[in-house]
């Protein structure tokens, strides 16, 4: 196979990631590392001004307290935020992790607002809000504001864009100790190792781990962008560090096929939902959802429990489910009577509607003009999605990490291996946004400041630690370098077997390694296909195929660097997709039942109100379940 250089790059802090919680740690990092002489490194295996699901634009800053004085209504205090967060979670998250960036959050929306990101402002010049904890923003070029940002921190020297990382690289010397990480360019022919003092993993979330609702001509049309593949999750896992609650997927509800928001409509503009019959399905299904009580009664009511109606709908034969938007304009035409403040209503609502779906999702209005559907006379449907792994949004997916040491409960602090906040169970290995897990409800805002609370841990611990020097020897590279490009090997070996290279007995594609992965999981594992159920039996039947998957590992063969890009992200889905069913099959009650429900323990249980940790020994092969309590600080 040809030749592909190597190039070494030495750093303090080695930040991987570009999205919001990369561009927040670059920019917080830059601020204390410059005075204390530590370089800080950036990698992104794409372009930093469009990483992440905030590439696509966004209508709102869904975090944020008011603590700062900008609002005039709805201001609330980290405690409220903490109940807020846990109540939503069925009462099972980190406070003291979640408590940490509600006090720090109102900081970076005074950044964005700084730097030029346009919030939306009433006469007084306050910021607007849609909810109790959103402010309304235009913000199509939200990404490009906030990365900016960092690149001005940090310097365009030192951030490495078209790079993907494969691994985490261990001390030779110190088996526990991450020492950076190693990738390859996905543009030109060249290997890249990084050795960091500190190194933080923000690769974002996980999606097309289960099979997508759209297929064929759709496939990659997802709410989540499709290029989130868990490189954090599979990356930290390989390491021997602890993930947290990898059961728990969000499961978003959305426009169907077009996953626009539904969260502005909601909230913003009070619109109503219904079944296929006209009928509510919002609180129609009482004698179900009062099983999951006191949680259940809650206002508002949990994100599971209101996914949960919508299955419920859905199984009674009532779906679709529609959204009429429509009813908004009927409303306005009530209240407004006078015809020319009517038409201005009718334009404001127009405006700030649909802004919504140019600043977010523009297929949503691809998708009305296919089907020749106005919304302002039409409802449009409404779908529950596939089931995606991202932990800075109402779920719990990540990384077990320490806390802030003056609100993290004692009891933790065994779990790791120094007292550094966001740090994880291995040393020298931080983690935020996506990443950090059981820490629900940060968002674009939240995973921004987490970024930065866990920068500015990591410079402390490289200060700290500015004797050491990683070690790793010229053979481990090459080792590491050979299985990074082995699909690239496989292919030219053995593409020549048969006339068509596509199709042949001696390799699998990745994208048909992913299809057999999205299968698994999709059909035992509480996908959509379900209805989001799954049981132990079905479980252990899915570890069983994943178990064939792990061994396709080593016949995925490619054609070029696009490809093997394509290739590690397939691999690094399946280190999730086990991560979720060992965490699934451990979990012995459904707490989140829109989420994902186990039939043969259909109920709440208290007394099961734990966190499920899973760790991977890489040297034995053996996965390995841990329960840890959960300690409430408020």
């Amino acid at each position: 196979m040809r030749e592909f250089a190597t190039e070494v790059v030495e750093t303090d802090v080695l930040i991987l990631g570009g999205g919001m919680a990369g561009c927040g740690a670059a920019v917080e990092a830059a601020y204390w590392a410059k005075p204390l002489g530590l370089k800080v490194t950036l990698v992104e295996k794409a372009a930093i001004d469009r990483s992440g699901p905030v590439a696509m634009g966004l209508s709102a800053l869904n975090t944020y307290m008011g603590m700062d004085g900008k609002v005039t209504h709805d201001s609330h205090t980290p405690e409220d935020f903490v109940k807020y967060a846990a109540n939503d979670q069925m009462g099972l998250t980190r406070q003291d992790l979640v408590y940490d960036i509600a006090r720090h959050v109102d900081s970076t929306v005074r950044h964005f607002d700084k730097w030029g990101l346009p919030i939306w402002k009433d006469e007084a010049g306050n910021y607007v809000k849609s909810g109790a904890w959103q402010v309304m923003i235009s913000g199509e070029s939200y990404k490009v504001i906030v990365a900016e940002a960092a690149k001005n921190a940090i310097g365009m020297d030192n951030i490495y864009e078209r790079v993907f990382i494969t691994h985490l690289l261990k001390d030779e010397k110190e088996p526990d100790r991450v020492c950076g990480a190693i990738g390859f360019s996905v543009r030109e022919e060249k290997i890249y190792v990084f050795k960091a003092k500190a190194t933080i993993a923000l690769m974002g979330g996980a999606v097309h781990v289960f099979r997508p609702r759209s297929q064929g001509e759709g496939f990659g049309r997802s709410w989540m962008p499709p290029f989130l593949a868990g490189a954090a999750y599979a990356t930290i896992l390989q390491a021997g560090a602890e993930l947290t609650q990898m059961d728990v997927t969000l499961v978003p509800p959305r426009f169907k096929d077009a996953y626009g928001p539904v969260g502005t409509f909601f909230l913003l503009f009070k619109t109503p939902a219904t079944d296929a019959y006209g009928g509510p399905y919002v609180g129609a299904y009482g004698s179900e959802t009062d099983k999951w009580a006191p949680y259940s009664k809650l206002k508002p009511c949990p994100t599971p429990v209101r996914n949960y109606e919508m299955i419920l709908a859905t199984k009674e034969g009532k779906a679709p489910l529609m959204m009429h938007t429509e009813k908004v304009t009927d409303r306005i035409k009530k209240e407004v009577t006078d015809p020319k403040e009517q038409k201005k209503a009718l334009k404001k609502f127009e405006n700030e509607a649909w802004e919504d779906f140019l600043d977010m999702t523009i297929s949503g209005a691809t998708n009305w003009a296919a089907h020749n559907v106005d919304p302002m006379e039409k409802p449009m449907e409404l779908q529950l999605g596939d089931p995606v792994f991202i932990g800075s949004h109402a779920c719990l997916c990540g990384a077990w990490a320490c806390g802030a040491p003056e609100l993290m409960p004692a009891q933790y602090k065994a779990d790791f291996p120094a007292q550094y906040n966001c740090m994880t169970t291995v040393m020298g290995l931080f983690t935020a946004g996506c990443g950090l897990g059981a820490s629900p409800h940060k968002f674009s805002s939240g995973s921004h400041v987490s970024g930065r609370i866990a920068a500015k841990s990591a410079v402390k611990y490289a200060n700290d630690k500015k004797g050491y020097t990683p070690t790793l020897s010229d053979t481990t590279i090459g080792k590491l370098k050979e299985t990074v490009l082995r699909p690239l090997a496989l292919y030219e070996e053995k593409s020549a077997y048969t006339t068509v290279p596509d199709v042949n007995p001696n390799y699998i594609s990745p994208h048909n390694f992913l299809f057999r992965l999205q299968k698994i999981m999709g059909e035992y594992a509480g996908g959509w296909e379900t209805n989001y159920g799954t049981s132990d039996k079905m479980l252990e039947t899915a570890l069983w195929k994943l178990g064939f998957c792990e061994e396709d590992i080593e016949k995925i063969a490619v054609k070029n660097l696009h490809e093997l890009m394509r290739a590690w992200e397939a691999i690094h889905r399946l280190w999730v997709a086990e991560a979720c069913a060992r965490t699934r099959l451990a979990r012995k009650e459904s707490r989140w039942p829109g989420y994902y429900h186990k039939y043969d323990y259909m109920k709440l249980d208290e007394g099961k109100k734990h966190f499920i940790n899973v760790k991977y020994d890489a040297d034995k092969k053996e996965w390995k379940v841990i329960e840890r309590p959960m300690i409430p600080i408020i």
